[in-house]
């Protein structure tokens, strides 16, 4: 499944490092594509291990809004 991630506050290198690693670090998230010059976020992931809300959860808990 894949799923395109509305995110605010990413501006840089790090931002992007932040977003990638908290992402990667769920269970079930396959990879992670982040576009900072449009904020977005894609993610492939099994939806049978892992949810959208966890993952946005994950995504706030380094900082950045989930929109």
């Amino acid at each position: 499944m894949e799923i395109t991630l509305n995110v605010q506050g990413m501006s840089c290198g790090h931002c992007e490092k932040a977003v990638r690693g908290a992402l990667t670090a769920l269970d079930g998230v396959e990879s992670v594509t982040v576009h900072l010059d449009s904020g977005k976020v894609d993610v492939t992931y099994d939806e049978s291990k892992v949810t959208k809300e966890k993952m946005a959860e994950a995504i706030e808990e380094q900082g950045y809004d989930v929109v």
